[in-house]
């Protein structure tokens, strides 16, 4: 069912949603650009509640300016949790580094180590080697049967090996226990 809006109605929304976007966009410390999201946001919000709106319980504005401020404040709330994460800015990898004229952050980074690294998370080469060569010694030290089954479950599920012969899942499940245990065992940790 739609609901019209008259031309005054709709008029008041947009200066609700253009006095709590500046006011949001002032506190949150968002650049300019973003004031017209933020507005874009805040009217469509208006827009989707006005059939809710009782004019026998509130004058438009005050119901648009309480909507219009729970909104803002998810907003701030969802701004502030990205800042948690990523920083009060985005970082970009063409940004120069401090005190040298040619070099960028991308250039910090080796393709190997991927985006995470950017985000602080450790990867190191010799670790990375480490790592495999123990998973190595831990797959010698399977017998036979389980080091096929290994192969196997690399291109397969467990499901597709019982239906294609190699036996029950159960029985598939009991033995990948018993890998786990004995890779543990000689030092191989899960991913």
């Amino acid at each position: 069912m739609r609901c019209p809006i008259s031309p005054a109605d709709l008029s008041t929304l947009q200066l609700v949603a253009d006095r709590v976007a500046r006011r949001t966009r002032q506190r949150l410390g968002l650049p300019v650009q973003d004031l017209d999201d933020l507005r874009q946001e805040l009217l469509l919000e208006l827009i989707a509640r006005f059939p809710t709106f009782d004019p026998t319980r509130s004058p438009l504005e005050a119901f648009a300016q309480m909507v219009a401020s729970h909104r803002a404040t998810r907003i701030g709330r969802a701004v502030w949790r990205e800042r948690q994460l990523y920083g009060r800015t985005p970082l970009s990898l063409d940004a120069p580094l401090a005190g040298d004229d040619h070099a960028v952050v991308g250039d910090l980074f080796s393709q190997e180590q991927g985006l995470g690294a950017l985000f602080g998370q450790s990867f190191d080469i010799e670790d990375g080697a480490v790592t495999s060569t123990s998973l190595d010694v831990g797959l010698a030290k399977l017998a036979p049967d389980d080091q096929h089954l290994c192969a196997a479950l690399v291109g397969s599920s467990i499901n597709q090996l019982a239906a294609s012969g190699h036996g029950a899942r159960a029985t598939l499940y009991r033995r990948l226990k018993e890998i786990r245990l004995t890779l543990l065992a000689h030092g191989v940790e899960p991913a």
